[in-house]
C-alpha cells in the first residue's frame, strides 16, 4: 500500500513526499525492486547522479531481467557521462525486449552524443517504426541528420515531430538551427520565435535569434533586445553563445563573462582524465594544432605559411581536424605542411584525447577557440602539459584549462588583462599570422566589370552582413553624404539582406543605388578587385580580421576604430604591424572625420596608398616567416617555464 501510494505522489510530482514514503517501504523491505527502481528514477530526475546510480544497480541485481530498469540506468550513467557502461545497459534492454521503443531512442541518443550519427540514425528508426507517433525519436533522428549535414531530411524529420506535437519548443528550436545553416535566416527567426512562443528559457536562444536577425541586417528592435541580453548575461544567465556577443558589444568585461558561462555549462573541466604533466624533453617540441577550419576557411588562409614555415629541425607538427574533408586545394596543402595529419572528424572526444596523449604532446594549439566546429572539450580533458588559445576565436576562451593566449600589445594592453581568464604571449608585432604566398590575380577589371560606377569615391566593406550594428550604418551613411558622388561597395547577401540595407539607407537621407554588392568570385579575383576600391571602412565593434589583411595585401588603406575588446582591436593591430598607425582611430566621430579627409584630399590618400605598398612586403605584418620564428620563440619560452616548475605568467617574445 505504501509502494502505491508512492507511486501516485511521484506521478503527480509530489517528489518530497514520494521520496520519503519509497524509503519507508526500503527500511522494512531492502530487497523491494519496485521501491529501488523508482527512488533511482527518482534520483536521477531530481539531480542525484550517484545515488540514482547505486539504486538502480541494486535493482537490477535483484532483477536483471526488467528492460525498464536496464534502460533507466543506461539514462542515468549516460548523464554520469560512463557511456560505455549506459551503451551495455541499453542493449540488454533491448536484448529482454526488443519492441521497446525507449530503449532504442535512448541507445540511439548515446550514440549521437558518442559522435556516432550514423549508428544512431539506425536506433531512431527502430524506435520509430515500433511507435511512429513518437515525437521524441523524429526530434532526436532530425539531430543525427543535422550532425550529419543532411539538411533536408533533417527538417523532414523536424516536421514530423511538429506534425505529432505542434508546441515542441526544442524541434523548432533545432528546426531552426538547419534553416540557418541553410542561409535561409528568416525563417530561422521564425523558428526560434515559435520555439520561445512554447518555452521561453531555452538557453541561449536569445542571443542567436538576435545574431540571424543581424544576418540579414534586421534592426528591429536591436537596443533593446541587446540590453536585455546583456543584463542577463551580467547576471549569469544563459542567453546568448560567445561568439555572436563579439559583434554586439566592444566591452571586454562583457566577453569574458559570456564565454564563462559558456565554457562552464558546456564544457567544464573533465576530472575521468588525469593531468598531463611533463616528462623529459623531446629531442623536437611536439605542437599539436587542433581546428575546424583545416579547408578553404578564412583562419587556414592566414596560416597555411606558419605550418610551412616552421623549423622541423626543432619542431614535430601534428595536426588534429575536426572539420571536413573537402580535399579542396587548401586542405591538399596544409596536409602536406603538416608531419602529421589526423582526421579526427568523426573520433569520439575520448577518442581524441587518447590519440593526443599518446602522441605525447608538449603544447597543445586550439584554433577554433568557441568558434563554429570547436571542440574544447578535447582541451577540458587535457591534451598536452600546456594549452593555447590562438587566432580562430578573437577573445578569451574563459577557460580555466587554457593557459594562454597569442596575443600583441596593442590587441591586448596591460591594463585589458583582467578580462581574459588566460595569460597573455606578446608577440612583438601583430598577433595575426599572414601568409604571403597568397596570390592577387593579374585579371584587369573595370568599374562596369563589377558594378561599380565609372566615377566617383569607392568606399569598401568586404565584411559579413552580422558585423554591421545600426551605429556603423549610421557613421557610414554620414560618410556617404560628406562625399559627393561616392558610394559605398559592400559584400552580396541573400535578397533580404540587400533590401533591409538599401531600406536603412533611404532612412538616413541617402539614395540606396549608392550601395554596390559584389558578387563571391575566387579568392585571387576577389583580392585583385580591390584595386578598384579607394578605401575600405572597418566595422565596429567587430572588426575586419582576414577581411583587413585582405585589403592591405591587395594595397587598399583600411580606417578603423579601436574598442576595448579583442576583436575591437584587430585591425588597429594589423596597422601597427604594417607601419600605418595613422589609420588608426578611437572614436566614432574620429574614424567618420578621417574617413572623410582622406576622401576629400586625393593628394593625402595618394600618399598612404604610396607607403602601404612600400611596407607591404618591407614590415612584419606579412613576413610569414619572421611570424613562425616569433610564434616558436613564444612555444620554447612558456615550455621552459613548465619544464622549470614555473607557473604561467604573461611573456613578451622579443622582437
Amino acid at each position: 500500500m505504501k509502494f502505491q501510494q508512492a507511486l501516485s505522489l511521484h506521478q503527480y510530482g509530489q517528489l518530497d513526499e514520494a521520496r520519503a514514503l519509497y524509503e519507508s517501504v526500503l527500511k522494512k523491505q531492502p530487497r523491494h525492486f519496485d521501491a529501488l527502481h523508482m527512488l533511482g528514477v527518482l534520483s536521477y530526475q531530481s539531480g542525484k547522479l550517484d545515488r540514482a546510480a547505486t539504486l538502480l544497480a541494486k535493482a537490477i541485481a535483484i532483477d536483471p531481467d526488467d528492460a525498464r530498469a536496464r534502460n533507466n540506468y543506461g539514462n542515468v550513467l549516460q548523464d554520469l557521462r560512463r557511456r560505455d557502461e549506459a551503451l551495455v545497459q541499453y542493449n540488454k534492454a533491448i536484448a529482454l525486449d526488443p519492441g521497446y521503443p525507449e530503449a532504442h531512442n535512448n541507445r540511439g541518443d548515446l550514440l549521437q552524443t558518442a559522435g556516432r550519427s550514423d549508428a544512431a540514425l539506425v536506433s531512431y528508426d527502430k524506435a520509430i517504426s515500433l511507435s511512429p507517433r513518437y515525437a521524441g525519436a523524429h526530434y532526436n533522428r532530425g539531430n543525427a541528420l543535422k550532425a550529419l549535414g543532411r539538411w533536408d531530411e533533417a527538417i523532414a524529420s523536424y516536421d514530423q515531430a511538429l506534425a505529432i506535437a505542434p508546441d515542441y519548443a526544442d524541434a523548432h528550436h533545432n528546426r531552426g538551427h538547419v534553416l540557418a545553416e541553410r542561409k535561409q535566416f528568416d525563417l530561422a527567426v521564425q523558428s526560434y520565435d515559435l520555439a520561445l512562443k512554447f518555452k521561453s528559457d531555452i538557453p541561449y536562444l536569445a542571443g542567436t535569434r538576435l545574431n540571424l536577425k543581424m544576418h540579414v541586417c534586421d534592426w528591429s528592435q536591436f537596443s533593446e533586445s541587446f540590453e536585455a541580453l546583456s543584463a542577463d548575461i551580467m547576471q549569469g544567465r544563459k542567453v546568448c553563445p560567445p561568439f555572436p556577443l563579439l559583434a554586439m558589444s566592444a566591452e571586454a568585461a562583457l566577453q569574458l563573462k559570456v564565454a564563462q558561462i559558456w565554457v562552464q555549462d558546456k564544457y567544464p573541466r573533465t576530472p575521468a582524465f588525469k593531468p598531463v604533466n611533463i616528462k623529459a624533453r623531446h629531442a623536437r617540441l611536439r605542437i599539436g594544432y587542433f581546428s575546424a577550419d583545416f579547408w578553404n576557411h578564412p583562419v587556414a588562409h592566414l596560416i597555411a605559411g606558419i605550418f610551412e614555415a616552421h623549423d622541423r629541425s626543432r619542431f614535430e607538427i601534428y595536426a588534429f581536424s575536426s572539420g571536413p574533408d573537402t580535399q579542396d586545394a587548401m586542405r591538399q596543402r596544409l596536409e602536406k605542411s603538416f608531419e602529421h595529419f589526423h582526421d579526427v572528424r568523426l573520433n569520439t572526444d575520448q577518442d581524441v584525447i587518447e590519440l593526443a596523449r599518446k602522441c605525447e604532446l608538449d603544447i597543445a594549439v586550439d584554433l577554433s577557440g568557441l568558434t563554429k566546429g570547436c571542440r574544447p572539450g578535447l582541451f577540458a580533458a587535457g591534451l598536452a602539459p600546456l594549452q593555447i588559445n590562438y587566432l580562430g576565436y578573437p577573445g578569451s576562451m574563459g577557460a580555466p584549462y587554457m593557459d594562454y593566449i597569442l596575443a600583441d600589445a596593442v590587441l591586448i594592453p596591460e591594463q585589458s588583462r583582467g578580462f581574459y581568464s588566460e595569460k597573455v604571449i606578446y608577440l612583438p608585432h601583430s598577433y595575426q599570422a599572414n601568409d604571403r604566398k597568397r596570390q592577387i590575380s593579374e585579371k584587369q577589371f573595370t568599374r562596369s566589370d563589377l558594378g561599380l560606377p565609372e566615377s566617383g569615391f569607392v568606399f569598401c566593406c568586404f565584411n559579413n552582413s552580422f558585423k554591421i550594428l545600426p551605429a556603423t550604418f549610421d557613421g557610414w551613411m554620414r560618410i556617404l553624404s560628406s562625399v559627393t558622388s561616392s558610394v559605398l561597395w559592400l559584400m552580396g547577401g541573400s535578397e533580404q539582406t540587400v533590401f533591409n540595407l538599401r531600406r536603412e539607407a533611404a532612412h538616413r537621407g541617402v539614395d540606396p543605388s549608392r550601395l554596390i554588392f559584389a558578387r563571391h568570385m575566387p579568392l585571387d579575383e576577389h583580392l585583385a578587385r580591390h584595386r578598384l576600391a579607394d578605401l575600405f571602412l572597418d566595422c565596429l565593434p567587430y572588426n575586419a580580421h582576414t577581411t583587413a589583411s585582405d585589403a592591405l595585401w591587395a594595397g587598399l588603406p583600411v580606417v578603423t576604430a579601436a574598442g576595448e575588446g579583442f576583436a575591437s582591436r584587430v585591425a588597429a593591430s594589423l596597422l601597427h604591424a604594417v607601419g600605418l598607425p595613422e589609420l588608426v582611430t578611437h572614436s566614432q566621430s574620429d574614424f567618420e572625420a578621417l574617413a572623410i579627409d582622406l576622401a576629400r584630399d586625393p593628394k593625402k590618400l595618394s600618399e598612404i596608398r604610396t607607403k602601404l605598398n612600400a611596407n607591404r612586403l618591407s614590415t612584419p605584418l606579412f613576413d610569414t616567416a619572421l611570424m613562425a620564428r616569433h610564434i616558436e620563440t613564444a612555444y620554447e619560452q612558456v615550455y621552459a617555464r613548465k619544464l622549470a616548475g614555473q607557473s604561467a605568467d604573461h611573456i613578451y617574445v622579443p622582437a
